[in-house]
């Protein structure tokens, strides 16, 4: 593995021990499994009086590096505008994707998990594969004003679907900055490097994947990932990482068989073990 994969491990605000995937970007959780890494990430925001006067404003944007082995998930996060006089946009800095998300109501919508985002409060919209940078931008028609009572803020952001909760975005909801800004989890996919894997196994210095492992394509088509063989788990990218499952089962069989002539009941007991290690072996014991 190479540098790129080097993470900064340093202390909050309140001294605990952060890691970071970069600057106002803590990480809270790596799978090695899927090849991903989950983020928080700010999202962006416009506010405004009841006359309409633009009062807070933030415009989000990132990029994860044009030569790193990272991109933002398509399959597992969606793009979303919140507010009643919203209209939301998102693009790369490369300027070869675009969309926008028009979100308008008239009066106080309920932000409940189960509305559908179609654009009454909010709306939202997928991300194609691939995208290596994002910027968030945020317009309204009347800034609010037929809306003030209840309504005074748009959102945008890019949010894991997983884990987003619209009941976490009510329409009164206001500007925070700093540590209280209102962020989301936002996964990334990486890959070992963009390469096949033709390619990578002929680098035996450089592959990646260690014993018991192999190598597989992402769902993003980009690069190559490691996974352990069936029947073995562990860290791939390690060189013994790969450890066999150890499986213990039982099975018992039960059978009662009751004698007319001595009212006796016998009892058959069956006891079956199964050991897995890798392979599978099984063992088997009779009692009567």
């Amino acid at each position: 593995m190479n540098d790129f994969f080097f993470l900064n491990c340093s202390s909050n605000d309140e001294g605990h021990p952060e890691l970071l995937y970069a600057p106002n970007m803590p990480i809270s959780n790596i799978s090695e499994l899927e090849g991903t890494v989950t983020v928080g990430i700010d999202a962006a925001f416009s506010c405004y009086n009841k006359t309409g006067i633009q009062t807070d404003f933030f415009q989000q944007q990132m990029t994860l590096g044009s030569a790193r082995p990272f991109m933002f998930s398509n399959t597992r996060n969606i793009f979303t505008a919140i507010g009643c006089d919203t209209l939301a946009g998102v693009t790369n800095y490369e300027s070869t994707y675009g969309a926008a998300c028009l979100s308008l109501c008239t009066v106080d919508v309920e932000m409940s998990d189960s509305n559908p985002c179609s654009g009454s409060g909010c709306y939202q919209t997928s991300i194609p594969k691939g995208l290596k940078s994002l910027e968030y931008s945020l317009s309204s028609s009347y800034n609010y004003t037929k809306v003030s009572d209840f309504n005074l803020c748009g959102f945008a952001f890019l949010a894991d679907s997983r884990s987003l909760k619209i009941s976490d975005w009510p329409l009164s909801r206001t500007a925070k900055y700093g540590k209280d800004a209102y962020a989301t989890d936002v996964v990334i996919e990486w890959v070992v490097k963009n390469e096949t894997c033709e390619q990578a196994k002929a680098n035996t210095s450089a592959y990646a994947c260690g014993v018991n492992a192999n190598c597989t394509y992402p769902e993003s088509g980009q690069g190559y990932r490691c996974l352990c063989n069936e029947g073995f788990e562990g860290n791939p990218y390690l060189k013994d990482g790969c450890q066999g499952k150890l499986v213990i089962a039982f099975w018992y069989d039960l059978i009662l068989n009751y004698s007319y002539a001595y009212v006796v009941p016998v009892v058959f007991i069956k006891i079956t073990i199964c050991i897995c290690f890798g392979n599978i072996l099984r063992f088997k014991s009779g009692k009567r």
